[in-house]
């Protein structure tokens, strides 16, 4: 049994990720998801994402946004003590914050691919684009929790590779649809 690697964020109907809650890297629309209208139970699927929530990964970019904010959060105080792993090939201990928690710097794909055949439970990536991508090039994503919000942005990352490549086959495990327009599709991957 291996440890299940779950992609969670929110995602523009045309499959960009970056920039949802403020600065943008190459597009114009940075913010986006706070032009949406806010309807609460549009976000209840990341308060279910707690209960199975035994760890979090970042990439190195995703991880420098988010460790100055969210160990003070108390929107994140159930992730505080949670094991983290930042998977860059640059980042030192040395750069790594106190206070939140265990934290381990991964260096490769390889590394991810041995993290999941160890014992434990689910390990959520947040942000963090580029590796998503290139660990799901890896076939290493087993599930997709995703808020597809209506909005199209025509430029910016996204986690799925444009690359020609054999189909890869998901099969819907919950969908919700909200007033304000967004979708929660949770998608296992199919092996």
């Amino acid at each position: 049994m291996t440890r299940e690697l779950v992609y969670t964020g929110f995602m523009s109907l045309d499959g960009v990720v970056d920039s949802p809650g403020g600065e943008s890297e190459g597009h114009r629309s940075g913010g986006w998801v706070m032009r949406t209208e806010f309807v609460p139970e549009a976000y209840s699927l990341k308060a279910e994402e707690l209960a199975d929530t035994t760890a979090l990964m970042f990439g190195r970019r995703s991880y420098e946004v988010f460790a100055p904010i969210w160990p003070g959060s108390e929107d994140h105080a159930a992730y505080k003590n949670l094991p983290k792993y930042v998977v860059s090939t640059t980042l030192k201990d040395d750069d790594l914050i106190d206070d939140w928690g265990p934290i381990t710097i991964l260096r490769s794909v390889e590394d991810v691919a041995a993290l999941k055949r160890e014992e434990g439970g689910s390990i959520f990536i947040h942000g963090s684009a580029e590796l998503a991508r290139r660990l799901a090039e890896a076939d290493l994503i087993d599930r997709y929790n995703l808020l597809v919000f209506p909005v199209l942005l025509g430029a910016g990352k996204s986690i799925f590779s444009r690359e020609d490549r054999d189909e890869l086959n998901l099969k819907l495990r919950d969908s919700a649809t909200y007033s304000n327009g967004v979708a929660k599709l949770v998608y296992d991957v199919m092996r």
